[in-house]
């Protein structure tokens, strides 16, 4: 479930994987780590998209 949730699939598509019905039950099984975190906040950053 973490490694789906950090290459990128949402919540829905996370939900339906898992078999949960509730954002709250998934997150206890998808923990994202820092870096993917920070590498997934870098690609939606406006100014880093900047040439």
């Amino acid at each position: 479930m973490t490694h789906a949730a950090e290459d990128g699939a949402n919540t829905s598509t996370l939900l339906v994987y898992s078999g949960h019905t509730s954002v709250a039950s998934l997150a206890c099984y998808a923990r994202l780590s820092p870096e993917a975190l920070a590498c997934w906040q870098e690609g939606r950053d406006p100014d880093s998209r900047r040439p």
